[in-house]
């Protein structure tokens, strides 16, 4: 690859087959941060964070397929499951040659993360996980019960409270809720959301599939976490403290398989880097100087 200047790049990489979008930032030689977004979401989620981070890192965002900018197939000709975004994305870093980086995960980000982190944990040099959950002490009262429902009954009654998240209204919640001031949220953040994942009703049974899938995430946590008692991996939790989806007793549980993990609590929501940008910044910064380099 060749050097980079601190503006962004807008790239594709053939992986499996299919079109992968994923943006590219900062000198190649430089330290790598991977950022894995979560969902209703793409990688335009990190457009603030990349520039603030490039000067510093090598950074790497891809679009998951079925998101974004990367290629959509059709739910019967592509495997929507959480294993198969985590081989693309895990194929997407192999193409680029990339050996150690930092991860940070959000949301649908930590399930992607932790499968690369147990698939390759010599690679890992730290985890910043932004309300990425992996206890389920995280689960807000019942809010992902409806995933696990439809999961074991694919019937159009149980897909309607889904659908409905990912409608326009259930859009604009997922990336307000939680914000003390939602004027500071850009309304074009749930309008590119509802392009990079519910424009379509393919696009919307693309979702319906990965929520159906969702159970598996939990299913890995008791390795999840056998993964970072061994490791001991640096970990940074900057949690949206008001968060309904992922609370903050998801970000307190780190403290229990790694003791020394840093856990910031924060006045935001789902999405933080929409309204605390520069807070996270602040954190992420140093974290990553001390154990990225």
């Amino acid at each position: 690859m060749t050097q980079l200047d601190h503006r962004t790049h807008h790239r594709y990489a053939e992986i499996a087959g299919r079109q992968i979008f994923y943006r590219e930032s900062g000198r190649t030689d430089a330290p790598t941060v991977v950022l894995l977004h979560g969902t209703p979401a793409s990688s335009h989620m990190y457009r603030n964070l990349i520039p603030a981070l490039a000067d510093s890192y090598h950074v790497i965002a891809p679009d998951y397929p079925g998101f974004g900018h990367s290629e959509r197939p059709p739910v019967g000709e592509f495997d929507y499951t959480f294993d198969s975004l985590a081989d693309h994305v895990d194929a997407l870093l192999d193409h680029l040659g990339l050996t150690r980086y930092a991860l940070y995960v959000q949301d649908y980000g930590a399930p992607v993360g932790w499968r690369l982190a147990l698939r390759h944990p010599e690679r890992i040099a730290a985890i910043v996980t932004q309300n990425g959950n992996a206890y389920v002490e995280g689960f807000v009262g019942d809010a992902m019960e409806p995933l696990f429902v439809y999961g074991r009954d694919r019937s159009e009654a149980n897909a309607k409270p889904l659908r409905d998240l990912i409608s326009a209204d259930g859009l604009k919640w997922q990336y307000t809720h939680g914000v003390s001031d939602p004027s500071v949220v850009d309304p074009d953040v749930w309008v590119n959301a509802h392009a990079a994942v519910a424009d379509t009703d393919e696009a919307v049974e693309v979702q319906l599939a990965l929520f159906a899938d969702y159970a598996t995430n939990v299913e890995l946590y008791p390795r999840v976490h056998e993964y970072f008692r061994t490791s001991n991996v640096p970990l940074l939790a900057v949690w949206g403290r008001n968060d309904q989806i992922f609370g903050p007793d998801g970000a307190l549980a780190f403290g229990r398989d790694l003791p020394a993990a840093e856990i910031n609590l924060l006045d935001g929501g789902h999405f933080l880097l929409e309204s605390k940008l520069d807070a996270v910044v602040a954190l992420i910064r140093p974290f990553l100087a001390q154990h990225l380099g």
